[in-house]
Order: C-alpha cells, then structure tokens, then sequence
C-alpha cells in the first residue's frame, strides 16, 4: 500500500525530479494533484495547510538555532575567540544544548504581575513573526502565499510586533522592563518610517508591490544596481533602519544590560524568554530576506542584459540556494554592525532617525520618482 501511495506521488510530477530544486512549483503541484486525488477539495486543502504550518515550524526552529550558532562564532572570529567547541563538532550542537535546557527550565510566577499579558506577549511576537515569513519567497514557485499588495502587508504585519514588547514590559510590573518596551517602542515606530520609505523607493522603481513581479523585474538586473544611486541610498538606509528595528546592536538600547538588566523580556524564564530569544533572530532573517528581495534580486541568479553565456552559467545555482546566499550575506553585514560599533544613547539613536535618515529617505523617493518618470534608470 505504501509503495503505491509513493508511486502516485512521483507519477503525478510532470517533470524530472532534479528539476524540482529550480521550480519547487514542480513539487507543489504534484502534491496538489496526488492530494486532490485521494481526498475532497475541502480536506485537500486543511492538509496542504497542514503541511505549510509544519515546513515554518522546522525552518523557525532551524533558522533561529542555525543564526545563534552564527553569531556566536561570528563574535568570537571578530574578537579572535574560539565560540562554541565543545558540544559537537566545532560546537554546532551547542545551540541545541540550550535550546533543551531552556524548555526543562522552570516557569517562574512573577508576583503582581498580569498573568494573561505576561503570557500573552511572547506569542504575539512568534504569531507576527509567521505572518511575515509566509509572504516570503524562498525560491521559483517556494511561496506560501503571493499578495498582489505583498510589500504592503509585510510593512502592516511587522509593525505589529511592537504589541507583544509593550506588553512583555507593562505587564512584567518591573520599571527596568517597562522602561525597555518603552524604549523600544519608540525605536521601532520610528524607524519603521526609514524602513517604509526604502521600500517605497523600490516600489516605485518595480511599479508594484507584488513580490513575485519585483523578483521578475531584476531578471535583467537587480535593482541595487538598476536603480543607480538612489536605490543604493535606499538599501544602506534600510540596513541602518532595519538593524534598529530588530533591537540590534548598536541600537540594542532596549536591551541595555548595564542599566536595564535584559530589557522587557527581565522577568520571562524558560521557553517564554527562548520565544523572544529565538523571535530576534528571525527578525533579523526577515529584515534580511526583504532586503535581498527588493534590492538584490530575491531568487533571482546574477543575470546582465546581453551576456547570455554568463546568465546561462548562473542558472545553474538552484534559485533557492542563491535566495539564502543573499540573505546570509546580508545577515552577516548586520552581524557586524553589532559587534563592530559601540552602542548609542537613545537620544542620539532617535536623533539619527528624525534628523537624518527621514529626510534623506524623503528626497530620495522624489529622486526616484523623478528618474522613473524620466526613465533614466537601467
């Protein structure tokens, strides 16, 4: 019975099965129609739902124990430090280790505190950090979900993480953790504005929102280089804005240990601090995963107009394989920025924002604008 089922499966696939690591919507649509044929419609899709919910799950879990081993050793190459050698080869296990000690570690009862609240916050941050990841594309048909206003919905989303902070520090009846919500509070809806704007700089660029058709837009080219000088202004803009964003050094103000203990999330213990733990680092892999796919290309391999045999030789690198190279490199700058320079005050790190990076981002969606309309781009 079993070796039938399988024999469905791969006979459903109208194409070779190496050719799903260059079109997953080979892989997709094979599933749909051995799906469609065991079962109704309606129960066809509660399972492909299934199945998307589980595949997020495994890529949250990997991704963010894959970027705390990354950084550790990023940190320690940075300081001329070993990291992590211990638990495994090189320590790659290391991360796993903790990530068990942590879901073993007792729940500790915050007194005075508001229960529901207090429970409540890690999982907004968590369900936030879902509903942005879905409307990522991955690969050549590896998207959950392709909104015709995809930019828009992310930048909607996102912005709805700040909830679960503000709540994680008012409800902890801690002053360092209400003190550190607050902070990032106002960090995060400020520089939310930057973020926008650089993105907005793009869409006007692409003419649509859409992600799917941005990515096809820098089939020719990507647009860091398309767009001259103002989409280059636009992607430095969204690094700096979107390091800020994700309460990363040097802008961890909201995490400052000498003065705020650990910020909002001071009195979570167990698997509600390894929420916000682990919902950072997907932060970071989201804010990256954008700026790859508006500024770089997103899947797209390396492509320039007219050399045919160069882009035929880059279409050999799986679109999926080149979506995370691009991604991790972007990782790896924001990682540097952490450990390279010394952390801001928080009025100089909201003097950056308001005095500075608005009003570049400002003029320079006119600019844009200015060359689309002119058509000067390439």
């Amino acid at each position: 019975m079993r070796i039938d089922l399988i024999t469905s499966l791969f006979s459903a696939f109208s194409e070779p099965w190496w050719k799903i690591f260059y079109d997953f919507s080979i892989l997709t649509r094979g599933v749909d129609e051995w799906l469609r044929n065991l079962m109704t419609p309606f129960w066809t899709v509660v399972i492909e739902m299934v199945i998307i919910g589980v595949v997020f799950l495994l890529l949250y879990a990997v991704i963010g124990l894959f970027l705390v081993y990354a950084e550790r050793k990023v940190c320690a190459f940075l300081q001329n430090r070993l990291g992590p050698n211990r638990i495994g080869p090189y320590g790659i296990f290391q991360t796993i280790a903790d990530l068990v000690k942590l879901l073993f570690k007792e729940l500790i009862a915050i007194k005075n505190a508001d229960r529901f609240l207090f429970n409540l916050a890690p999982y907004i941050v968590i369900i936030v950090n879902f509903m942005v990841i879905s409307a990522l594309p991955f690969g050549k048909g590896l998207h959950a979900i392709d909104f015709n206003i995809g930019i828009f919905y992310i930048l909607a989303v996102s912005s709805m993480g700040i909830i679960g902070v503000l709540l994680a520090g008012w409800s902890s009846n801690n002053k360092y953790s209400l003190i550190g919500a607050m902070r990032s509070g106002a960090q995060i809806v400020s520089y939310e504005l930057s973020i926008a704007l650089s993105l907005i700089t793009i869409v006007i660029l692409a003419g649509t929102m859409q992600l799917s058709e941005i990515i096809e837009a820098q089939r020719s080219g990507w647009f860091i280089f398309k767009g001259h000088f103002s989409a280059l202004i636009a992607f430095v803009i969204y690094l700096i804005a979107g390091t800020a964003e994700t309460n990363r050094g040097p802008f961890d103000m909201a995490e400052a240990e000498s003065e705020l203990t650990a910020g909002y999330h001071t009195e979570y213990s167990g698997i509600k601090f390894a929420f916000f733990y682990l919902a950072e680092y997907i932060n970071m892999f989201v804010v990256a995963a954008i700026a790859s796919t508006m500024f770089l290309g997103g899947w797209m391999p390396f492509h320039v107009a007219g050399w045919e045999g160069f882009n035929n030789v880059m279409d050999y690198i799986p679109p999926f394989v080149w979506f995370f190279g691009k991604t991790f490199m972007v990782i790896w700058i924001i990682m540097l920025f952490k450990w390279t320079f010394p952390r801001l005050r928080i009025d100089q790190l909201l003097t950056l924002e308001w005095k500075y990076l608005l009003p570049i981002n400002l003029v320079n969606v006119l600019i844009m604008a200015f060359l689309v309309l002119k058509g000067w781009h390439f």
